[in-house]
């Protein structure tokens, strides 16, 4: 019989993404693709740029969101 560590050492290693699709983004968040773009353009939002794709830092999506919270609480 196996122990959980040994369990656990056979699962995959789960992370967040470093980067999302515009789509995934607007997904993740509920928040419209004008609205999305909106808050990447005033840089409420990180982007990468690779090649023709925008890459939204899912750090930027989190920080947005736990930001909103603290602002309703006030």
């Amino acid at each position: 019989m196996s122990s959980p560590s040994d369990r656990a050492a056979l699962l995959p290693y789960k992370t967040d993404p470093l980067t999302v699709r515009i789509p995934e983004a607007c997904r993740l968040t509920g928040i419209g693709r004008s609205k999305l773009y909106e808050l990447i353009a005033d840089g409420s939002i990180e982007v990468v740029k690779v090649g023709a794709m925008t890459l939204v830092s899912f750090e930027s999506l989190k920080r947005l969101i736990a930001d909103a919270r603290e602002g309703e609480e006030s």
